[in-house]
């Protein structure tokens, strides 16, 4: 079973720690949560008086003694005013603790995301994860302090009636109470089912997240391929299966909080009973008294149909509190070591090394075995071969995206394990093969790479990747709005940014993944003349599938089965005659004919163009 399914598995036994690291974070909110317990149990012992009051007054009623019964009816009335102000407070408490709980976890949730590893998003869907930032979150931060309130209020009720009823009368305090074993064990019987529901419920509305997403972002290939009518086919199985466990999660609540107000009827229908004839025979329980132990029996109902309901919310929202709790528990798989210090004497780095590095993603499937190599400051080194043969493998190791199984990757002689992550991280820069910007302008895209740039830095970055050009012929220039993932600029364009973003950081280790392939021929030869330059002075790592793009590169190394099969300059490689002559010789072929295609096509369009021109003088 896969992680994400796991903590998705809706046979998992239920536990109240996942609601832990909740419960901490809504208890922060140290006066909301005091004023939210203390009206609770305010307004309960209210509610515990009331009945005694009430049989005061009938009573005094029965005795016709207006003197006594009027403070009586005054201090009933005062109890009213104080109940009206107990329940303001605990529902303005409660909003309070509700909001800040919510934005406290939303917060927690998004900076643990911010510190894992890629790695971890690599198995794990979108939906999955966008659903614990929204509705998981809103869903246990809106329930907790209710959840709050019912429990001080229902435990302050259910204990001051059960004392106030074994003092005025035992006997009929156990009639009253003769429901609440049966009562526990329909709770315990339900529990195991409605978890379940709403487990299954959680699981599949992530399922149906990610599907949305995949859709929005996949929404022109869904076009090309025609897969409008599957794709529908396959969100409504999901949509009917969700629909089913939200109705049996529906029904098993439907049916567990009336059985227990059944049962709590029932309760006061004996007590009633026994009560009126224990009035009748004289027994020593007055007419005031057993009024008093019918209002305290439902009374006691009230709050255990409370619990009950709260205790249904419970288990339905289990499933968010668990996935919440295990994201807030994840510890990132790449950290700082407890003693690691800052690099003093690295603040130039000059070398890096790969020595017998070992790594997998799946233990049984190895993609790097005992690979060495050695990057020195003002060294190119492009990585070409196969595809899986390890090339980006390499790369994301060199940046610290994973760690090598076995081996190790040093910087100056130092283990990266033993330098600062967040020191590491800022000598490095990237430019991926499919460039992501953000929504906003082209600045703002550009200068996300060093927060603290000024107008001029980032301008003079793009010019020296080419970018300038193409950034002032846009309608507002650098104050162009990208649209979300850049949409509005072209695939090319958008790489350019990325790589003025790459440039403004000045990194001492620049990592480009096929950086150029999504950019026309003329704009590539445009760009590489300004990338050369970029490169230098620096430890760089190219990714190519083009091979004529790094034929500058101080050293080529053909990538196959995780190994180093071939290594050299340009010319080196070529002259072997090996890997790298095969790969460039049926690379340049295939250019070559496309070059010769598209001859070919300008000068059919050339020469109907002239013939067209000849009819229309001939008329």
């Amino acid at each position: 079973m896969s992680e994400v399914h796991a903590h998705d598995d809706s046979r998992a036994r239920f536990s109240l720690r996942v609601w832990q690291p909740i419960v901490t974070r809504a208890l922060s909110n140290h006066r909301a949560v005091a004023a939210l317990l203390i009206a609770g149990i305010i307004v309960a012992g209210i509610e515990t008086a009331l009945p005694l009051l009430v049989g005061r007054i009938v009573d005094e009623a029965r005795k016709g003694s207006d003197a006594e019964l009027l403070p009586v009816l005054i201090l009933y009335a005062s109890v009213f005013i104080g109940f009206a102000a107990g329940v303001w407070i605990f529902i303005a408490a409660a909003g309070i603790v509700a909001t800040r709980t919510a934005d406290r976890l939303r917060c927690d949730c998004f900076a643990k995301l911010q510190e894992l590893e890629p790695a971890y998003f690599d198995v794990r869907p979108t939906g999955w994860l966008v659903s614990r930032l929204t509705s998981d979150c809103s869903k246990v931060s809106g329930m907790m302090p209710w959840c709050m309130l019912d429990f001080s209020w229902c435990t302050a009720i259910v204990l001051g009636v059960t004392v106030t009823m074994f003092v005025t009368n035992a006997r009929l305090a156990l009639w009253a109470l003769c429901a609440v074993p049966v009562m526990t064990l329909l709770s315990v019987v339900f529990q195991r089912f409605m978890i379940r529901a709403g487990r299954e419920a959680r699981r599949l509305a992530s399922a149906m997240t990610a599907a949305y997403g995949e859709m929005l972002l996949g929404a022109r290939t869904t076009k090309t391929l025609a897969r409008e009518e599957a794709n529908l086919s396959e969100f409504q199985g999901l949509s009917r299966e969700m629909n089913f466990w939200s109705l049996r999660g529906a029904v098993l609540s439907s049916v567990y909080v009336p059985l227990i107000s059944m049962l709590a009827a029932s309760a006061g229908a004996v007590l009633l009973w026994r009560g009126a004839g224990d009035v009748l025979a004289g027994e020593g329980v007055t007419l005031g008294t057993l009024i008093a132990f019918m209002q305290f029996a439902a009374l006691f109902a009230q709050p255990v149909q409370e619990l009950s309901q709260r205790f249904a919310d419970i288990l339905n929202a289990s499933s968010a509190a668990e996935r919440i709790a295990s994201l807030l528990a994840t510890e990132p798989a790449i950290a700082d070591r407890p003693d690691v210090k800052a690099p003093r004497e690295l603040a130039r780095i000059e070398e890096l090394r790969f020595d017998a590095v070992d790594f997998w993603y799946r233990p049984d499937v190895p993609v790097l075995q005992q690979f060495s190599l050695r990057a020195t400051r003002g060294q190119t080194i492009a990585l070409v071969g196969s595809t899986g043969g390890g090339k980006t493998t390499i790369v994301s190791l060199a940046t610290r995206f994973y760690e090598p199984r076995a081996g190790r990757i040093t910087i100056d002689g130092v283990d990266l394990r033993d330098l600062p992550l967040s020191w590491f991280t800022e000598q490095i820069g990237i430019v991926p093969q499919v460039a992501h910007l953000f929504a906003g302008t082209v600045r703002e895209n550009i200068r996300y790479g060093r927060l603290d740039a000024s107008d001029e830095e980032i301008e003079r970055a793009a010019q020296r990747v080419k970018a300038h050009g193409f950034i002032t012929a846009l309608e507002k220039q650098y104050e162009t709005e990208v649209g979300e993932g850049g949409e509005r600029l072209s695939t090319g364009q958008r790489q350019l940014v990325a790589l003025a973003r790459a440039v403004l950081r000045d990194p001492q280790i620049l990592v480009m993944d096929e950086a150029t392939s999504s950019i026309d021929t003329a704009t590539e030869r445009l760009v590489q003349a300004g990338v050369e330059e970029v490169l230098r002075g620096r430890i760089a790592f190219v990714v190519a599938h083009r091979l004529s793009t790094i034929r500058s590169a101080d050293a080529i190394l053909v990538i196959e089965a995780g190994r180093i099969a071939e290594q050299g300059t340009h010319k080196e490689l070529l002259a072997r005659r090996g890997r790298y002559w095969e790969l460039y010789t049926n690379q340049f072929a295939a250019d070559r004919e496309r070059a010769l295609l598209h001859l070919k096509d300008a000068a059919t369009q050339q020469t109907v163009a002239s013939l067209v021109g000849e009819s229309q003088d001939d008329e």
